[in-house]
């Protein structure tokens, strides 16, 4: 099967994380949204990533809509609690970190596509303020977890969605983790697995529109 995007995107990320430890081979095409563009749409309409194409050519987008199908078409540890308590936690966790993420690649957006003066500093605040309120939640969830992992004693979704999805808004927004001690060591307990450094390439800063270009 193949997976469509780079690994600066943290939605592609999570995705090439379950995928390794269901122990699944893929082929990785790190296409860009900004060059890859037409390419990518033949594949999702949309042109996001990830997109994951199947070994009979169906093709899943959204990382949510792949992550399903992992859970419930392959075999291996279970990625979510299977209910209750423990699951409605992890969700809360995933949710909070995905409208972050969006956060971040919003301000990305703003930068790249609207030159200094068009841009909307009361949109970059509010996306701004978003993220650290979520980092404040985060992180209380942090300090306050039992073990080692955010829910139960195993690595679930949570734990790869929360410290993919912060590496990249500390690099995109960006943000210095220190505010947030106990977010910042379960990122970096995260970061520091094989799995998740495999799996990783820094964070490509776009040009921003306006911008002058900078010759050696």
């Amino acid at each position: 099967m193949i997976l469509i995007g780079m690994y600066d995107s943290p939605f592609t990320r999570r995705v090439a994380i379950a995928l390794a430890l269901r122990g699944i081979a893929f082929e990785h095409r790190p296409w860009s949204v900004g060059a890859d563009f037409d390419r990518i749409r033949e594949y999702s309409p949309l042109g996001r990533v990830p997109v994951l194409v199947l070994d009979d050519g169906e093709v899943l987008m959204e990382s949510s809509s792949i992550l399903d199908w992992i859970e419930h078409e392959t075999t291996g540890e279970p990625l979510l609690p299977a209910g209750g308590k423990d699951r409605r936690e992890a969700m809360r966790l995933i949710g909070m970190a995905s409208g972050a993420a969006d956060r971040a690649v919003g301000i990305v957006l703003e930068r790249v596509f609207h030159a200094p003066e068009a841009r909307s500093q009361a949109l970059l605040d509010r996306s701004l303020k978003q993220i650290e309120g979520t980092y404040d939640a985060l992180d209380a969830a942090c300090a306050a977890r039992a073990g080692q992992w955010l829910v139960g004693d195993t690595m679930t979704l949570a734990d790869i969605t929360v410290a993919t999805y912060v590496t990249h808004g500390s690099n995109a927004a960006p943000v210095d983790l220190t505010r947030w001690p106990a977010l910042k060591a379960h990122v970096d307990r995260c970061e520091a697995l094989d799995v998740f450094a495999q799996h990783f390439v820094p964070f490509f800063v776009p040009q921003p529109k306006g911008a002058k270009e900078v010759t050696a």
